[in-house]
């Protein structure tokens, strides 16, 4: 089954730095598990607001410069958390972004704080 990106996704997209865009986009194409984008670019106060409420630990979140998206897994078009769902789609934006030569992390690879929703362009490749 194909999936397709809401009107809510591309909207949530706008200002996200546009190779991180061009995965999102692929990677809905070939996922075995529908997403939608619950978070693209931030404003400094929203990701503050985040930090207060104990949702992020940084004020150095790739948010807030464009170069993160947060997905949220759908199974019949109900956001579900469960883990494995979050390895799927890590699949698949990690296919995507190989297929298109863009470098990409995801937050469930992380040593510390695993964010299984969360994928970004690396620090070293997009300063």
């Amino acid at each position: 089954m194909t999936f397709a990106l809401g009107a809510k996704s591309l909207a949530r997209l706008e200002g996200v730095h546009p190779d991180l865009v061009r995965v999102v986009k692929r990677a809905i194409e070939i996922t075995p598990v529908d997403f939608t984008v619950t978070e693209g670019l931030r404003t400094v106060e929203r990701q503050r607001a985040l930090v207060a409420a104990g949702a992020s630990q940084t004020m150095k979140s790739r948010h807030i410069t464009g170069h993160a998206v947060d997905l949220a897994a759908l199974v019949l078009g109900e956001v579900r958390w469960d883990w494995p769902l979050y390895a799927k789609l890590a699949g698949a934006m990690k296919a995507a972004a190989k297929e298109l030569a863009i470098p990409l992390e995801w937050g469930g690879d992380w040593k510390s704080l695993k964010d299984g929703p969360h994928f970004q362009l690396p620090w070293a490749n997009y300063p």
